[in-house]
């Protein structure tokens, strides 16, 4: 069983890799996230404790009436269920590590409520507030059923956000205000036995990726590749894999594996490298300024695996206006009909 854990965990890291802000937007300061899973001060909780979470709110979505009362949620006919909305940093914390903790709150096979709590009420949902959200959700969700970790089918539903209530002052931060109360709450209703049974500890934050030693990485890349990635190389145009590559599929960082661009953005640029007009996942990406040639150029370096790609100029076709000038060397690439088996099969939805 911890082996296994340990390989789902090992899975949940690298989602944390793949997904951040919103695909294709502008990065901005706050995002919001709202999960339900049961009780609402059980989920609001672990949430409090996050780094990068700025508020936890308890309340209520998924019905009609405005403004429900708790009153009338807990009486199961509103179709209301109980919820918990999160402002969160992005800059701190991405979406995945939000669903990694998420997860390890609550029985997510148990379709009439969560623990002794029952009623449509009190079941789970993710309701996800854009596109990227919603990717990083059914990837999430995949890998935890594939896993076996639960021994069942994943029941919690995958529905978009709608208008949320918050629920009575005397329901927000119960852990603090009632804590005696709400221990012997949660522990009265198995939630914490079950969380130490499944997961063997308490729900954490999933570390950081961590780059390779150089030693391994020498060992594992071949020397263009090592050239290119760590010691800002360029290799020749035309003379490269991927600069006239028409394959559908994804390509992605040679040493992390996160995602970066997608064929569905590439195009022929006549420079003899692969040519993109925007990243994949624009939270992988990090620009930063090179003068080391006769004129300063913006450089392109992946953010987990801290690869030199390549250089991003304003020369590119409309709508970005841009031009992702990448080293072949740099990348993986990923073929559509490969996506599954690679572990990134969220990306089919980017081929239908």
């Amino acid at each position: 069983m911890k082996s296994r854990i340990a390989a789902i965990s090992v899975l949940l890291l690298s989602l944390c890799a793949f997904f951040g802000t919103a695909i294709g937007a502008e990065p901005q300061q706050f995002e919001q996230a709202t999960f339900a899973g049961g009780c609402f001060w059980c989920i609001e909780a672990p949430f409090d404790k996050v780094s990068g979470v700025q508020q936890a709110v308890s309340g209520f979505m998924g019905g009609q009436k405005k403004n429900p009362t708790y009153k009338e949620v807990s009486s199961g006919k509103t179709k209301y269920i109980e919820a918990v909305q999160i402002t969160f940093d992005p800059d701190k914390v991405s979406y995945a590590d939000l669903l990694y903790v998420f997860w390890r709150q609550f029985d997510p096979t148990d379709t009439g409520g969560s623990f002794h709590d029952r009623g449509m009420q009190y079941t789970s949902a993710i309701f996800y507030h854009n596109e990227s959200q919603r990717l990083a959700a059914i990837a999430s969700k995949e890998t935890l059923e594939a896993s076996g970790v639960f021994g069942k089918d994943i029941v919690t539903p995958i529905r978009e956000a709608e208008s949320f209530y918050p629920a009575e002052d005397y329901h927000q931060n119960y852990w603090k205000t009632n804590t005696r109360h709400y221990e012997r709450y949660r522990k009265g209703s198995g939630r914490d036995m079950f969380i130490k049974m499944v997961w063997g500890t308490k729900a954490n934050l999933p570390k950081a990726y961590s780059k390779p030693a150089d030693e391994e990485l020498r060992n594992r890349l071949g020397s263009l590749q090592y050239s290119v990635t760590q010691e800002e190389g360029t290799e020749h145009p035309f003379r490269n894999e991927f600069w006239d590559n028409k394959k559908a599929g994804i390509y992605v960082d040679i040493v992390s594996g996160e995602p970066l661009f997608s064929s569905t953005h590439k195009f022929r640029s006549g420079t003899g490298w692969p040519s993109f007009t925007r990243p994949l996942i624009p939270e992988n990406i990090v620009l930063k300024k090179d003068g080391t040639l006769w004129a300063t150029r913006t450089e392109v370096r992946s953010k987990y695996g801290d690869s030199h790609l390549g250089h991003v100029f304003e020369d590119g076709p409309k709508p970005s206006g841009l031009r992702y000038c990448i080293n072949s060397a740099a990348l993986k690439f990923v073929p559509k009909k490969d996506l599954e088996m690679a572990g990134y099969g969220v990306f089919n939805a980017l081929f239908e």
